[in-house]
């Protein structure tokens, strides 16, 4: 291959369209706690996993998951929160925001520990946040 081929060829690699990563491509308006409840659940499944365990491969593959599941949390936590959630919202239910910071903290803390009360009151906040959701749908 030429030198002019070998930059035109990297000239084309570099001035391909690059791909966004979203909750969707589009503003499709499909939102619901339940992906960041679901994953909450499996942090805490692996958390007892864990501590039901004295293999250590399999607590390692335990904590592995756990912390895979818990940024899935917190990513969907984030998406509900800067996507979904609107000022009038958080006028009529000014607790928000710090269920928000609670369950989204809780999972940033399920990835220090194997407690699974952590787990427990991440658990909690997603379920007030979830009521709160379904309160606002209605309206």
């Amino acid at each position: 291959m030429s030198f002019t081929s070998r930059v035109l060829s990297s000239l084309d690699r570099w001035s391909e369209p690059l791909t966004a990563h979203a909750h969707c491509d589009l503003p499709c308006g499909v939102y619901d706690p339940a992906q960041a409840r679901i994953e909450a659940e499996s942090v805490k499944a692996c958390m007892e996993k864990f501590n039901g365990s004295d293999d250590p491969v399999f607590r390692e593959r335990a904590v592995f998951i756990k912390e895979e599941r818990a940024d899935l949390v917190k990513h969907h936590l984030w998406i509900l929160w800067t996507d979904y959630f609107k000022p009038e919202h958080v006028e009529k239910y000014p607790e928000l925001h710090d269920l928000f910071w609670k369950a989204t903290k809780a999972a940033g803390d399920s990835k220090k520990t194997n407690d699974v009360g952590v787990a427990e009151r991440m658990l909690a906040n997603i379920g007030e946040i979830d009521r709160i959701f379904w309160e606002t749908k209605k309206a």
